[in-house]
Parts: structure tokens; C-alpha cells; sequence
């Protein structure tokens, strides 16, 4: 069977409807708490290396955390361990969910991206 692992919020109505189009497609999931357990900083570069994405994607811009600490401004003065440091301070930042096979990765949830990357 297929693995893969998902940081997710399981309060979460597109982390839900994540899981279900997985185990439809034959996934078993591993599945991490993002807000209790956020990934290192570590962890969070080889998600971004494995996705193809730029760091800001993973930033969960529609957050109320991200909007009360002002970050819109402050994100683009960081350096890129900062980015990665300060996003695995609080798992309420990084958008969700993020989904690994630990050679490919998606972030965040689109019906589509997932029939193409994960079928």
C-alpha cells in the first residue's frame, strides 16, 4: 500500500475532504497534528525542496496568527532560516495540509493537484 504522511488540523473541513480523496486513491496516511506537532525547520526545507515551491507558499497567509503578527511585511525582511525557523514555532502558520511521500509534496488542497499528484 501507498504511504504518505499529512500534517493536518483533523478540525480542518479541507484537511478532512484531503484525507478522504487519499484514502480513496489507496493512501495510507500517517497523520500529524500540525498544530502540536509542527514540522523542524529541517523537516520544513525538505518539504519545500520536495514541492517546488517558493518558502512563501507555505506560509498560511489567510491565518488569524499570520494576520495578528503583522507578517505580511515582515516575511519578505527575513532571511530563509528565520522563514523556516518561524514557522515551525507555530503550526497555525503554515498552510495546510501539507502531504509527503518524501520525494514529492503538496501544500494545501486542490481536487485537481491531488488527481494529478496523488492518483
Amino acid at each position: 500500500m501507498k504511504k504518505v504522511k499529512i500534517y493536518q488540523y483533523s478540525k480542518c473541513g479541507t484537511c478532512r475532504l484531503a484525507v478522504k480523496q487519499l484514502k480513496q486513491n489507496g493512501y495510507e496516511l500517517e497523520s500529524v497534528e500540525i498544530f502540536e506537532h509542527p514540522p523542524n525547520p529541517q523537516e520544513l526545507a525538505a518539504l519545500i525542496k520536495n514541492s517546488g515551491l517558493p518558502l512563501f507558499r507555505f506560509f498560511n497567509t489567510s491565518g488569524e496568527v499570520y494576520r495578528e503578527m503583522n507578517l505580511k511585511d515582515k516575511v519578505k525582511l527575513m532571511s530563509e532560516e528565520e522563514q523556516l525557523a518561524l514557522l515551525s514555532s507555530n503550526g497555525r502558520l503554515i498552510k495546510r495540509p501539507i502531504v509527503t511521500d518524501g520525494t514529492k509534496t503538496t501544500v494545501g488542497y486542490k481536487v485537481e493537484t491531488y488527481d494529478q499528484v496523488w492518483s
